[in-house]
């Protein structure tokens, strides 16, 4: 009999209102029912978003320093969690447990980040033109943070949000996918254990109803949003319209960029954990492979041999490379662009189906595909797939490479291998990205630098790092005049 989760709101384990749930199942075996999790509805999230603004006054309050305790307690409980949530999560959502402890370990890593940002929350004194006035500013909070993620970094993505939000005096109401409801709530576990009091986090489990129902809440005060650009589009729009704030990390189209000079060892390397690992279900996953001329054939047919070589599984299993896709829907999308791909004039070169075998006909496995001869208005080339698909591109020069590259509508990572310095530098200032690596593949970010992107990937915002405290803050300007007479502070007012 499988395990039935629930949510929590205001420091209670509880269902949803009506009682409503859905199914959580193993991706790799869909017999294996993971447990079943609380179809929230208005009522649930109203409540969750009540809770918080009640504690709301309380936890902001308490000294930021002291906060920052609480979040490094967490950061140590997901040390020591850390192999179980990582077992738990390969078994929910599919990918290799080298990928599933990288995923607790960055959510470690952001915990210690931000409970040391609590003693810092810097901002600016600056001189005041008059006399006996001092200026400066301050970080307030926000107020009632509703967090929405993706399934595919179900821990990673969530403490990227919830810790600096946390950190800045702000109560949370978090809906995480319905594909990875288990990992979420192990994280929330660990905020509890750690000692967040009651209603300064709350978890609300649901499907897309449940997520709308939080942006348009009227006492939510900030959105922050992982998923796709035609969902982050709307959300945009719904907080426009209520005054909120909103942050949206969205879609990509990311590529690798291979110059005639780049060590090929150290570029394939890059494009086969680029492209497949996660079975390519990152934002910055490595979707088109742009290859100068003088070393395409050689390139691929290199990258053809090592892909072959990938194994295909059920990621608890020993020396599995790659996971399945997260449902059958990811499965149906994956197979519409194959098709695709070959109807718009592409070649396929490796792969473009599901395995054969007993062992695969229980998950939504696909085999690691790349195209040839893709030409950049190819559908192919230019939206997301979210999947094991990689686009090989061929170019004649640089300028034609950064060209290609950024003939996309994201803007989330790039890549370029070269040995000249120069051709890095340009390919820096060119690359219409987020984050360009250079010598190094799409996927890769460290939780102490800024994430996000440009174009269709973003609205603006980066999480990560310190420029994650801009998301969750509000600024606040103070003057403080001691000169015990008015002071008009205008230009016109100076004395000749």
């Amino acid at each position: 009999m499988s395990e039935h989760y629930q949510n929590y709101i205001d420091g209670i384990w509880r269902d949803a209102s009506d009682g409503r749930t859905f199914e959580d199942r193993n991706p790799a075996r869909w017999s294996d029912l993971i447990g079943t999790f609380p179809l929230s509805n208005e009522r649930d999230v109203d409540d969750a978003v009540k809770a918080a603004r009640k504690a709301f006054h309380n936890w902001r309050l308490m000294p930021a320093p002291k906060r920052g305790l609480i979040l490094q307690k967490a950061g140590d409980l997901l040390v020591k969690y850390k192999e179980d949530i990582a077992r738990e999560m390969t078994r929910e959502m599919g990918k290799s447990l080298i990928e599933t402890r990288a995923d607790v370990q960055e959510a470690i890593d952001t915990a210690y980040y931000a409970a040391s940002e609590t003693r810092r929350l810097f901002q600016h004194t600056v001189p005041s033109e008059l006399p006996d006035k001092f200026n400066m500013t301050v970080r307030m909070p926000v107020g009632v943070c509703g967090i929405i993620t993706a399934w595919n970094f179900p821990v990673a993505v969530p403490s990227w949000k919830i810790f600096p939000a946390l950190a800045s005096g702000n109560t949370v109401v978090f809906k995480p996918s319905e594909d990875a409801p288990k990992s979420a709530m192990l994280f929330v576990q660990t905020l509890i254990e750690a000692g967040v009091p009651a209603g300064v986090i709350n978890l609300i489990h649901g499907d897309g109803s449940t997520g709308r129902a939080l942006v348009e809440h009227p006492d939510v005060n900030l959105i922050a949003f992982t998923g796709s650009s035609q969902v982050g589009a709307e959300i945009a729009s719904i907080c426009g319209k209520t005054y909120k704030k909103v942050s949206l990390e969205m879609g990509g189209k990311n590529p690798q960029i291979v110059m005639d000079d780049a060590r090929l060892d150290l570029a394939l390397e890059g494009v086969l954990w680029g492209a497949f690992g996660t079975t390519g279900q990152r934002c910055t996953a490595t979707s088109r492979l742009i290859l100068h001329e003088a070393i395409h054939d050689e390139m691929v047919e290199r990258l053809i041999e090592e892909a072959r070589k990938l194994r295909i599984g059920y990621a608890l299993e020993p020396d599995v490379d790659i996971g399945p896709l997260i449902n059958e829907a990811a499965l149906k999308k994956v197979t519409y662009y194959v098709e695709l791909g070959q109807k718009e004039g592409a070649r396929l070169v490796l792969g473009g189906k599901r395995p054969q075998g007993p062992e695969y006909d229980d998950g939504f496995f696909f085999e690691p595909t790349i195209f040839v001869d893709v030409k950049p208005h190819m559908r192919i080339a230019q939206e997301e797939i979210f999947g094991p698909v990689l686009s090989v591109l061929k170019v004649s020069s640089f300028e034609e490479a950064i060209a290609v590259a950024n003939d996309v509508k994201y803007g989330l990572s790039s890549s370029i291998y070269t040995q000249d310095v120069n051709r890095a530098f340009v390919a820096m200032r060119e690359l219409e990205a987020g984050i360009t690596y250079i010598n190094a593949p799409t996927i890769g970010a460290e939780a102490h630098m800024p994430f996000g992107g440009i174009k269709q990937t973003g609205n603006g915002h980066r999480e990560g790092g310190w420029t994650a405290f801009d998301i969750f803050t509000e600024i606040k300007t103070v003057y403080v005049d001691y000169s015990g007479r008015l002071q008009k502070a205008q230009i016109d007012t100076y004395e000749s």
